[in-house]
């Protein structure tokens, strides 16, 4: 019913979230020595979970999750790059609210038809 309603973005919106959630843990792990940043392939996660929708299965998990690969490494083991995360985070919040704002105008599409308005 979600995918009939909304559309991919459903899934999205789900995924935006797990990413950012992951780009914070990158953050916060800045000077953690050995820490190994990580991100999800948004777009095999997407199609992914779109997949699963229609009850195909695919192999390899559900969140692709991914190392980066550091462009200056550190010498404690560090691949978090914090000018990167931040870019990274940025970009999948505008991305995240602009999917918010068309599920929630879909939402109020809907709340108008039932209401007869």
């Amino acid at each position: 019913m979600n995918e009939r309603l909304f559309g991919i973005h459903g899934a999205a919106l789900t995924l935006r979230s797990e990413r950012m959630g992951v780009i914070a843990s990158n953050i916060a792990n800045a000077a953690t020595p050995g820490f190994k940043a990580r991100d999800i392939d948004f777009n095999a996660a997407l199609e992914t979970r779109l997949a699963q929708a229609r009850g195909v299965t695919i192999p390899g998990g559900d969140a692709r999750m991914l190392y980066r690969q550091p462009t200056m490494p550190s010498l404690d083991g560090n691949t978090v790059e914090l000018n990167r995360e931040q870019v990274a985070f940025a970009e999948n919040a505008v991305a995240y609210s602009a999917t918010l704002s068309f599920v929630q105008g879909r939402v109020s599409t809907i709340t108008r038809a039932l209401k007869g308005e």
